[in-house]
Protein backbone atom coordinates (compact mmCIF):
# COMPACT_ATOMS: atom_id res chain seq x y z
CA UNK A 1 0.00 0.00 0.00
CA UNK A 2 0.93 3.49 -0.80
CA UNK A 3 2.40 5.84 1.87
CA UNK A 4 -0.81 7.95 1.28
CA UNK A 5 -3.85 6.19 0.05
CA UNK A 6 -5.67 7.43 -3.13
CA UNK A 7 -8.81 9.86 -1.85
CA UNK A 8 -11.81 8.55 -4.10
CA UNK A 9 -15.55 10.62 -3.88
CA UNK A 10 -18.28 8.89 -4.23
CA UNK A 11 -20.98 10.85 -5.72
CA UNK A 12 -24.68 10.04 -7.29
CA UNK A 13 -28.13 10.18 -7.12
CA UNK A 14 -28.95 9.18 -3.61
CA UNK A 15 -31.57 6.88 -4.75
CA UNK A 16 -29.03 4.13 -5.86
CA UNK A 17 -27.76 4.48 -1.94
CA UNK A 18 -27.22 0.38 -2.11
CA UNK A 19 -24.64 0.91 -5.23
CA UNK A 20 -22.86 3.83 -3.07
CA UNK A 21 -22.48 1.08 -0.66
CA UNK A 22 -21.25 -1.47 -2.49
CA UNK A 23 -18.55 1.25 -4.38
CA UNK A 24 -17.61 2.27 -0.77
CA UNK A 25 -16.79 -1.34 0.21
CA UNK A 26 -15.15 -2.62 -2.97
CA UNK A 27 -12.89 0.96 -2.83
CA UNK A 28 -11.99 0.39 1.22
CA UNK A 29 -11.02 -3.10 0.84
CA UNK A 30 -8.73 -1.66 -1.89
CA UNK A 31 -7.08 0.49 -0.30
CA UNK A 32 -8.93 3.83 -0.91
CA UNK A 33 -9.41 6.76 1.47
CA UNK A 34 -13.54 7.26 0.19
CA UNK A 35 -15.76 10.31 0.84
CA UNK A 36 -19.32 9.60 0.39
CA UNK A 37 -22.79 10.90 0.86
CA UNK A 38 -23.43 10.65 4.90
CA UNK A 39 -27.45 11.10 4.60
CA UNK A 40 -29.67 8.98 2.02
CA UNK A 41 -32.96 9.95 2.72
CA UNK A 42 -34.17 7.80 -0.34
CA UNK A 43 -33.44 4.75 1.58
CA UNK A 44 -34.05 6.11 5.20
CA UNK A 45 -37.57 6.35 6.64
CA UNK A 46 -39.93 8.16 5.05
CA UNK A 47 -40.36 10.08 8.23
CA UNK A 48 -36.74 11.01 8.67
CA UNK A 49 -36.15 11.97 4.51
CA UNK A 50 -39.43 14.76 5.49
CA UNK A 51 -37.57 15.69 7.84
CA UNK A 52 -34.68 17.02 6.40
CA UNK A 53 -34.79 21.18 5.93
CA UNK A 54 -34.03 22.12 2.75
CA UNK A 55 -31.41 24.49 4.15
CA UNK A 56 -30.10 20.91 5.35
CA UNK A 57 -30.47 19.65 2.01
CA UNK A 58 -28.29 22.88 0.55
CA UNK A 59 -25.96 22.85 3.56
CA UNK A 60 -25.48 18.70 2.28
CA UNK A 61 -24.87 19.93 -1.17
CA UNK A 62 -22.28 22.40 -0.16
CA UNK A 63 -20.32 19.70 1.79
CA UNK A 64 -20.33 16.91 -1.02
CA UNK A 65 -18.81 20.04 -2.67
CA UNK A 66 -15.78 20.18 0.47
CA UNK A 67 -15.22 16.43 -0.18
CA UNK A 68 -14.93 16.73 -3.83
CA UNK A 69 -12.14 19.19 -3.27
CA UNK A 70 -10.48 16.95 -1.05
CA UNK A 71 -10.53 13.90 -3.24
CA UNK A 72 -7.88 12.72 -5.60
CA UNK A 73 -10.71 11.49 -7.87
CA UNK A 74 -14.40 11.23 -7.87
CA UNK A 75 -16.48 7.85 -9.07
CA UNK A 76 -19.77 8.61 -9.94
CA UNK A 77 -22.18 5.73 -9.12
CA UNK A 78 -25.24 5.97 -12.55
CA UNK A 79 -26.89 2.84 -12.87
CA UNK A 80 -28.27 2.58 -16.07
CA UNK A 81 -26.64 5.56 -17.22
CA UNK A 82 -28.60 7.72 -14.97
CA UNK A 83 -27.26 11.68 -14.25
CA UNK A 84 -29.43 13.70 -12.23
CA UNK A 85 -29.36 17.37 -11.59
CA UNK A 86 -27.76 17.28 -8.69
CA UNK A 87 -24.97 14.68 -9.86
CA UNK A 88 -24.39 17.08 -13.20
CA UNK A 89 -23.69 19.92 -10.78
CA UNK A 90 -21.36 18.03 -8.64
CA UNK A 91 -19.36 16.13 -12.30
CA UNK A 92 -19.45 20.06 -13.59
CA UNK A 93 -17.86 21.10 -10.17
CA UNK A 94 -15.36 18.65 -9.91
CA UNK A 95 -14.42 19.11 -14.01
CA UNK A 96 -13.39 22.83 -12.91
CA UNK A 97 -11.39 21.47 -10.19
CA UNK A 98 -9.31 19.42 -12.44
CA UNK A 99 -10.15 15.68 -10.85
CA UNK A 100 -10.55 12.76 -13.04
CA UNK A 101 -13.67 11.23 -12.87
CA UNK A 102 -14.55 7.94 -13.95
CA UNK A 103 -18.75 6.29 -14.18
CA UNK A 104 -19.66 2.54 -12.87
CA UNK A 105 -22.28 2.72 -16.04
CA UNK A 106 -21.92 4.46 -19.60
CA UNK A 107 -23.37 7.82 -19.35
Amino acid sequence: MPDRPEIVCICGSLRFADAMSAANRELTLAGAIVVAPGVFPHAEDHAVAESITDEQKAALGALHLRKIDLADRVLVVNPGGYVGESTSREIAYARAAGKPISFTDPV
